[in-house]
């Protein structure tokens, strides 16, 4: 029931992304780099973290992989 949950999560990341890029069309064009430096700082920390014993790593992780989702779906609406 946990991992159900945490799949809607990670799937109402392209949602959040695509309305947020709707939202903010022209101060995403000014911050593509940032995002794009955002996704690579969650995707190294998500494995740095995954070689740790941290407790609650797991959340952690998906929680940095809903910040990337929805860092490139921004990212990826905005070209068009």
């Amino acid at each position: 029931m946990k991992n159900l949950f945490y799949l809607i999560i990670l799937l109402l990341g392209f949602p959040v992304g695509y309305y947020l890029a709707h939202i903010a069309k022209e101060e995403i064009k000014k911050w593509r780099k940032r995002l794009l430096g955002l996704c690579s700082v969650c995707l190294v920390s998500a494995v740095g973290i995954s070689f740790t014993g941290f407790e609650y790593k797991f959340p952690v992780i998906l929680s940095l992989f809903f910040i990337m989702i929805v860092s490139l779906v921004i990212v990826w609406k905005s070209y068009n």
